[in-house]
């Protein structure tokens, strides 16, 4: 079996999942490209990036988990680094947004706990050694109109976070989450002008990130911040400092 560290990358198809899939791939990682839906998109990334292996799953759903859990066990044999980097938005404001639409938002947090659970038991715990990286956003600290549900579950990975890095501390396990800002991915690129005008005002470098420099700060994690464990970094162009 291949001895390259592995890197697994959930929502690694597109935006800022396949940024880091490319990133860590480039830094000599072994990548585990999970995807739930976009299969054309993560076949096409695994051609590109190499050495890599994927993995589908739904991660609402434990038994997904479990199934991939167990795939990585056969494909790679080792997990070094985790990159939490699934996620979903469901918009709408409080009068508006069901009960439904709201437990979907809910349930995919609780499957990153889940998936995080597993990871550590099968493979980092025994190796003595991982890395853990959350992407969380801006909004679960600066807020945002019509998106409750969502800024709730990343404001929670935030403290996921902290909890687990405290959990884990002595035993070389660091567990640390990026928090981008407005970066140009598919979703921010559908935004009407009007808002995406907005929102530049408001970011100090005027202009949007780009999905590969929140990837770098994860692949800086990944490989190193040796000293970091616990913490939020912010990559928000200023427009929040945390």
């Amino acid at each position: 079996m291949d001895e390259k560290p592995v890197a697994i990358v959930t929502g690694g198809a597109t935006g800022i999942g396949a940024a880091c899939c490319r990133a860590l791939a480039g830094g000599g990682f072994r990548v585990g490209l999970h995807y739930r839906s976009s299969a054309k998109a993560a076949e096409a990334l695994a051609d590109e990036i190499g050495n890599s292996f994927l993995l589908q799953a739904d991660l609402a759903r434990i038994e997904d988990i479990d199934a991939l859990a167990a795939r990585i066990k056969e494909k790679a044999g080792r997990v070094d680094v985790l990159v939490n980097n699934a996620g979903m938005s469901v918009n709408a404001d409080i009068h508006s947004m069901s009960v439904e639409q709201f437990d979907t938002q809910r349930a995919l947090t609780r499957g990153t706990w889940y998936l995080t659970k597993r990871i550590l038991r099968l493979f980092m715990l025994r190796r003595g050694s991982g890395r853990i990286i959350s992407i969380t956003s801006v909004v679960g600290h600066m807020g945002n109109a019509g998106q409750i549900p969502y800024t709730m579950e990343k404001a929670a990975l935030d403290a996921f976070t902290k909890s687990l890095a405290r959990e884990l501390a002595g035993r070389d396990i660091l567990v640390n989450a990026v928090a981008p800002g407005f970066i140009d991915t598919e979703m921010t690129a559908a935004l009407p002008e009007q808002i995406k005008e907005q929102i530049l005002a408001g970011i100090p470098l005027g202009r949007m990130g780009r999905p590969e420099e929140v990837a770098e700060v994860v692949a800086f994690l990944a490989r190193k911040g040796s000293y970091i464990t616990g913490s939020v970094i912010h990559v928000n162009g200023g427009l929040y400092g945390g």
